[in-house]
């Protein structure tokens, strides 16, 4: 969600830096025979294609680019051209011929990836460095916006603003079912709601990685409302190898190993998944239970010592070289987990801001138990919450129920599922109470 600001600190509507006209090969960065293997793998997936099918295809202008490139390759005989359904070059049909099959065997032996054409390292990590430049300020109205419905203090609104403001990583932790994850996930959305671009593959010395996926990214059309990327200054149409998104959220939790946050080669097709971080590039990276991982917490913290520091990943290619990306990335801890055992304190001096988000008090836990009989459309009952709160919280006074800020929204969907169940209207009965309790709460010391 992107909120406009007032005045002096009103937010760009989109980001400094957008993709460049691009004219001819060149433009590209490059060479024709990258180019020649990808428009060759094309052809042999597909069949009969047009000029400009290839040209779509592989997200490249078809004049003074994907002209050039079938030229070279009719040329050298791996192709041929057989007709045409329309006007001009780009309708022309090509079909590839029995040298060409060899050269496709040739470029997939080297690679499978057939998708978008990548664009280069220094041109990835240009774009990314300059549209890190554009930062997001958020003041309280914003906040405020992004976390309607969450029933938060204001010393917790005074602890989360500044933190999202310094741009740096973020530790939160506390007992779980209080909303950390909610609450980073509301804010992620907010600051990060910007558009940005991201290019779908960049290419390494001829090794692919891919960067854009469905899942982690979302893509947007562009500002003149479709996908033409077209500049609305010159005119002229934008690279389209680059994709324009909403910057990405990416949460990940227990399935986080250290082997996902390097480059992850496919040995069958022959090309690289980027990782968690490089696709959060521009976003942020919300690392969630914290040390349920199957990896030593120490292990994983280390890994992220000099990125935090230097705001620059190194990656491994599967040859052994080390390649160095921008990490323009709001990285969040979430733990339910006690920080002295997950950390040390050289570890936490470089996360400036660490933020424990404890358990409701009665007047929250009140508010919250309001709100969601609102939402859930059962009756609030104050009888029926102070029955709750005396049997199934505080009737041991030595050793009470921790008040927990998921257990109103938890327990009343316990209430409407037993109500079905009797077919009678859901009611904060002491009976439908006592038997939602019963069968939410476990004795831990069975």
């Amino acid at each position: 969600m992107t909120t406009p600001l007032q005045g002096s600190q009103r937010q760009p509507r989109s980001p400094v830096w957008v993709p460049p006209p691009i004219r001819t090969v060149a433009d590209t960065g490059l060479n024709i025979g990258i180019l020649q293997d990808l428009a060759i793998k094309t052809l042999y997936f597909g069949g009969y294609l047009s000029g400009n099918d290839i040209a779509g295809q592989m997200h490249l202008p078809f004049t003074g680019v994907i002209d050039t490139v079938l030229e070279s390759l009719k040329r050298e005989k791996f192709l041929e051209v057989r007709g045409g359904g329309g006007l001009g070059a780009g309708a022309f049909e090509y079909v590839i011929t029995i040298k060409g099959i060899e050269k496709a065997h040739e470029a997939m032996a080297r690679t499978q990836y057939a998708g978008p054409c990548p664009v280069t390292l220094s041109q990835y990590v240009e774009a990314m460095n300059a549209q890190a430049r554009t930062r997001f300020s958020v003041n309280r109205d914003m906040l405020e916006k992004a976390l309607r419905g969450l029933i938060i203090s204001e010393d917790m609104y005074g602890r989360i603003g500044p933190a999202v403001n310094s741009g740096k990583a973020i530790f939160m932790y506390g007992p779980p079912g209080n909303g950390k994850t909610t609450i980073a996930q509301h804010v992620g959305r907010m600051i990060l709601g910007t558009p940005m671009w991201i290019p779908h593959a960049v290419d390494v010395d001829g090794q692919v990685i891919r960067v854009f996926d469905n899942v982690n990214h979302d893509a947007l059309p562009d500002e003149d409302g479709d996908n033409n990327r077209r500049s609305t200054v010159t005119g002229e149409r934008r690279d389209p190898r680059w994709l324009r998104i909403r910057r990405p959220v990416i949460m990940v939790g227990g399935e986080l190993t250290l082997e996902t946050l390097d480059l992850v080669y496919d040995p069958i097709n022959k090309y690289y998944e980027a990782p968690y971080q490089l696709k959060a590039n521009g976003g942020m990276f919300l690392i969630d239970d914290f040390g349920r991982q199957q990896v030593r917490p120490r292990d994983l913290l280390n890994r992220w010592i000099v990125p935090l520091e230097s705001r620059v990943d190194f990656l491994t290619l599967s040859t052994g070289r080390k390649i160095e990306i921008p990490f323009n990335v709001l990285i969040v801890f979430s733990t339910n987990m006690p920080p002295a055992d997950l950390v040390d304190e050289a570890f936490l001096r470089r996360i400036p801001h660490k933020i424990e988000v404890g358990d409701p008090s009665i007047e929250q836990f009140r508010t919250i138990f309001q709100a969601m009989c609102a939402a859930k459309r059962v009756p609030y009952d104050e009888k029926g919450l102070a029955y709750l709160l005396k049997e199934w919280y505080f009737k041991d006074e030595d050793n009470p129920r921790n008040l927990r800020a998921v257990h109103p929204r938890d327990i009343i969907e316990q209430i409407l599922d037993i109500s079905r169940y009797l077919n009678q209207p859901p009611q904060l009965t002491r009976d439908l109470l006592d038997r939602a309790a019963r069968a939410y709460f476990v004795d831990l010391d069975y």
